[in-house]
C-alpha cells in the first residue's frame, strides 16, 4: 500500500489536514484503501486530487474522465482564485455543518461542495467565452448531484450548500461571501423575463430549506430566510422573513447567521421554539 508521498505540501494546512484524515481513514477501513489513494493520497497538491475526483464523477460517453481532468487542470492552473475559494469552502463546511466530522468528509463525498467546484469550472469557461462546453458541464453537474447552477452566476466564497439536494441558482444570481444555502432552495426567476432577472444574495445570510426568492430582488446582508418561504420582494439587512409570502418576523441574533447556522425565531411571536 502506498505511504504518504514525502513530497506532500506542509504549507498548505486544508490539504495536509485532509491527507492527514484520509490516512488515518485508510488504515482503519481497508476495505477503501485504494478508493482513498486514488483519490487523495496520491496526489501533491488539493487541485490535482480535486481534478481528479471531479472527473470521475463528471465524465460521460461524450467526455471520458482524461479529457474532463485535463479540462479541470487547465482551468484551476490558470486560475489561482479558485484554489482559494476551494480552501475556504472547506473550511466553511467544516465549521458549519456537524455532520462533516473533518475536512476530508466533504472533499470526498458531499455533493453540495463537489457540485459547488464543478460550478467554478463552468463559470471560468462562461467567463472564457467557452459557452457551449460550460452548459454542457452544467448539465452534467445537474445529472450526477442534482444541483442545478447556471455557468453564468456568480458565487463567492465560504459557500455551504448543505444537503445540496435539488438547489437551483439562475443565471443572473449573485450570492456573495460566507452564504449557507440549505436543500431544495431556488434563487429563481418568476417567469418570462429577461435580462437581470434572479436574486442577489449578501455576504452572511442564511436561507432555509425548500425556500425560494424569485425575481430580481435583494437578501441583505446577514438576513435570514425561513425554511418554505417564499420571497418576493427585497430583505433589508440583518431581518429574519417566513411565510408565503415571505414577511419580516424578527432580527438573527449573529450579524451572520450563515455562520452559526441557527434555524430559530428568537425574537419572534413564537413561544414554541419552533425553527425555521
Amino acid at each position: 500500500m502506498p505511504e504518504l508521498s514525502d513530497a506532500a505540501p506542509t504549507s498548505d494546512p486544508v490539504w495536509q489536514r485532509i491527507r492527514e484524515e484520509v490516512s488515518a481513514q485508510a488504515n482503519r477501513e481497508p476495505i477503501l484503501a485504494s478508493f482513498l489513494h486514488a483519490v487523495v493520497l496520491n496526489h501533491d497538491r488539493l487541485e490535482d486530487a480535486l481534478s481528479f475526483h471531479l472527473a470521475t464523477k463528471l465524465a460521460s460517453q461524450s467526455l471520458p474522465d482524461m479529457l474532463v481532468r485535463e479540462l479541470i487542470d487547465a482551468i484551476f492552473a490558470g486560475n489561482s482564485e479558485i484554489g482559494a475559494a476551494v480552501r475556504t469552502d472547506v473550511r466553511a463546511i467544516s465549521e458549519r455543518d456537524p455532520a462533516s466530522h473533518g475536512y476530508s468528509p466533504p472533499f470526498l463525498y458531499f455533493k453540495g461542495f463537489l457540485a459547488l467546484q464543478s460550478y467554478r469550472v463552468a463559470h471560468a469557461l462562461w467567463q472564457d467565452d467557452r459557452r457551449l462546453l460550460a452548459v454542457h458541464l452544467q448539465n452534467r453537474v445537474s445529472e450526477v448531484f442534482g444541483i442545478d447552477i447556471h455557468p453564468a452566476a456568480r458565487i463567492g466564497k465560504g459557500i455551504l450548500l448543505d444537503h445540496g439536494t435539488s438547489i437551483v441558482i439562475g443565471e443572473t444570481a449573485v450570492v456573495e461571501d460566507n452564504v449557507s444555502l440549505l436543500h431544495e432552495v431556488t434563487l429563481g426567476g418568476t417567469g418570462k423575463q429577461t435580462g437581470d432577472r434572479h436574486p442577489k444574495v449578501r455576504h452572511g445570510v442564511l436561507i432555509g430549506a425548500g425556500a425560494k426568492v424569485l425575481g430580481n430582488v435583494e437578501i441583505g446582508a446577514g438576513a435570514k430566510v425561513a425554511a418554505c418561504s417564499v420571497v418576493l420582494d427585497d430583505v433589508p439587512p440583518h431581518t429574519t422573513v417566513a411565510g408565503v409570502p415571505a414577511q419580516i418576523v424578527g432580527r438573527p441574533d449573529a450579524d451572520e447567521p450563515a455562520l452559526d447556522m441557527n434555524q430559530q425565531f428568537p425574537h419572534s411571536s413564537h413561544s414554541d421554539g419552533s425553527g425555521i
